[in-house]
């Protein structure tokens, strides 16, 4: 036995019932029905619940992937900046304004380098 039931909807959520329901070739009273039982049964929260897992597995996975990326990068920096430190003696005063010239020439070079790179989708870990 049914039971009969008064509600008020919005415009908007009303046209859009009307709509779903000519498309579907359902009555409303089919669609809102079926609507309630999905919306209060047990399992549909424990569905949503493994759903929202399973995104945030997911994510945590790329997360800890883009933890290890950012961890190889910084290693990778320090070791060379260590290297470099180690390798390359200080310069005297008298060259030290065309070693910086020259600094900011190849640095610029390397900015333009990288833009380049970063625009064409190329990478090194790839």
């Amino acid at each position: 036995m049914k039971s009969k039931h008064t509600f008020r909807l919005s415009r908007e959520t009303a046209d859009q019932l009307a709509d779903y329901a000519i498309r579907k070739r359902a009555s409303q009273a089919e669609i809102v029905e079926a609507a309630l039982l999905s919306f209060l049964s047990p399992d549909g929260s424990e569905r949503m619940e493994a759903a929202f897992s399973r995104r945030i597995d997911r994510v945590l996975r790329q997360l800890e992937h883009l933890d290890r990326s950012v961890e190889i990068g910084n290693e990778a920096l320090a070791l060379f900046v260590r290297f470099w430190l180690t390798a390359n003696p200080p310069l005297p005063d008298a060259a030290m304004a065309a070693a910086q010239a020259k600094g900011r020439e190849r640095y610029d070079g390397f900015v333009e380098a990288l833009a380049r790179r970063l625009d064409t989708g190329e990478r090194l870990m790839g």
